[in-house]
């Protein structure tokens, strides 16, 4: 028969059998419970953040694979600085300050989702919606940082972390 996929979003190690999950995996005549398991193990990490994940059936044997994508930018960005929802206007009221450690692995999470070639675009990116939600970084605005990077001024720790975002997909 073949295999099917299922695309849903999930709160970090919250699935539930009940909606839109149970329903639409029952008729494939896979254990519900065991699929809930496996996605609240795989997601546990990002919990109270909503994950987008893929349940894919393979309809002749039961069997069945997860798997995990990342959160947004901006939800991660959130969790960082402890709030839920940014309060409004980010010109004007700041919710949180981070380091340019924390701003730098986040980049390195979100690579495969970014269009950036180098870590210090892809932080740059990062640090622009960082600034969109009022988040200021080592107690400067994040355009300020920016112009930083480009200056050269974060090289040494950047350089920390070119490893991890020169991997390929995949490698450990």
């Amino acid at each position: 028969m073949g295999k099917k996929v299922i695309k849903i979003m999930v709160e970090g190690g919250k699935a539930t059998p009940g909606p839109p999950l149970g329903p639409t995996l029952s008729p494939l005549k896979v254990n519900v419970m065991e699929v809930v398991k496996a996605i609240n193990e795989a997601t546990k990490e990002f919990e109270g953040l909503t994950v987008p994940v893929e349940v894919i059936v393979d309809t002749a044997t039961r069997k069945f694979e997860i798997k995990v994508g990342i959160p947004t930018t901006t939800a991660l960005l959130l969790k960082e600085v402890g709030v839920k929802q940014p309060p409004g206007d980010p010109a004007h009221q700041k919710i949180g300050d981070l380091s340019i450690e924390k701003i730098i692995r986040i980049a390195v999470l979100k690579k495969e989702q970014l269009t950036a070639k180098t870590l210090k675009a892809a932080v740059k990116t990062i640090l622009g919606t960082a600034r969109s939600i009022g988040i200021t970084v080592e107690g400067k605005d994040p355009e300020d940082v920016q112009k930083e990077i480009d200056e050269g001024l974060y090289d040494a720790v950047l350089a920390k972390y070119e490893p991890e975002w020169e991997k390929e997909e995949g490698e450990i």
